[in-house]
């Protein structure tokens, strides 16, 4: 079986690219961050118009008719380019909320007891089964609290009497949610790593590249030891849709994520730290996707499941039926 992209993939992947390079450069995202992370709508509606909602809808519904293959990388895309906003739950409602595919809709979702994202912006949100709008949609904001998020472009909301068995999307729309979120870490673990090459090419100390240091090197390697695992799971995961599957692919990117983000401060040195540079954005979302949509404790216990009851090596004591010797007592 071919798992290489296929020409129409790879056009699309760069279409995207291209795209979000035009609507949502740099300036646009500390733009952005200034304003506390409020959504920009000609953007929404400039997504919604590229079929970025409605990739996966019937075209006889108005949709692109692609699969999950080409949903994943978009969201690589998007999460590469930090672009904020429940996108994820936006992606999903398309069919199920209304303007949400043409976004016109921006759309945000419950998922256990996390505070819910952009709900102040929010013209629907997804709990359980359910799509809250109109006068339930407003009870439901006037319930909830900011609170203060690690990541500027990512306003929070707590809502009381919210539990950790909500989750945000019932049925196999769990798991795929799960899986755009997994995209979107990988597209921030590409982007880190490629960021951690340049500066450590650029920089110099001692009158070379740091880059040209043993310690920069192994950090760069591992950045990229990390990324290409977590795409290979998160590519896979998109062509079988296998709930197992996905949550490897989470773990894997989500470690991805985090980890390189720490390295890609570490090579920046005390810029790194500085709120001039971008690599603490990375780090800030990558901390919140990964506590999102199968955190670590739940992707592990599902892996753990599916790996079933561990079969004994052949001529072992338990596969013989022999009892293995007791412990202690001397001769």
């Amino acid at each position: 079986m071919d798992f290489q992209l296929s020409d129409d993939q790879r056009a699309l992947r760069s279409g995207m690219r291209d795209l979000l390079d035009a609507l949502f450069d740099r300036d646009r995202m500390r733009a952005a961050v200034e304003r506390g992370g409020t959504l920009d709508r000609s953007l929404w509606r400039e997504l919604g118009a590229a079929g970025f909602f409605a990739l996966r809808l019937p075209e006889e519904a108005g949709g692109v008719g692609l699969g999950l293959p080409e949903a994943v990388l978009l969201f690589e895309e998007a999460g590469r380019a930090l672009l904020p906003g429940p996108l994820v739950a936006t992606h999903l409602a398309a069919g199920l909320v209304k303007g949400a595919a043409e976004g016109e809709a921006v759309v945000t979702a419950v998922d256990g007891d996390l505070p819910v994202a952009h709900l102040a912006e929010a013209d629907a949100v997804l709990v359980g089964a359910d799509a809250l709008a109109g006068e339930p949609l407003r009870a439901f904001v006037a319930a909830a609290r900011p609170v203060r998020s690690m990541d500027p472009l990512t306003p929070l909301h707590r809502v009381a009497g919210r539990t950790a068995a909500t989750e945000a999307y019932s049925g196999a729309l769990h798991y795929e949610g799960a899986l755009l979120t997994a995209a979107e870490q990988l597209g921030s673990a590409a982007r880190t790593t490629e960021t951690a090459v340049q500066h450590a090419g650029d920089r110099e100390q001692f009158g070379s590249p740091i880059g040209s240091f043993q310690a920069v090197k192994h950090l760069c390697a591992d950045m990229l030891a990390r990324t290409e695992p977590a795409r290979a799971a998160v590519y896979a995961a998109a062509v079988t849709g296998d709930p197992v599957e996905i949550a490897a692919a989470k773990l894997l990117a989500d470690e991805a994520a985090v980890r390189n983000a720490r390295d890609c401060l570490q090579i920046h040195g005390g810029m790194g730290f500085t709120w001039e540079a971008d690599v603490h954005l990375h780090l800030k979302r990558a901390w919140l996707r990964s506590a999102a949509r199968l955190g670590g404790a739940a992707a592990e216990e599902l892996l753990a499941a599916g790996l079933g009851a561990a079969r004994p090596y052949p001529g072992s004591s338990a596969a013989s039926g022999r009892g293995a010797p007791e412990a202690g007592g001397g001769g």
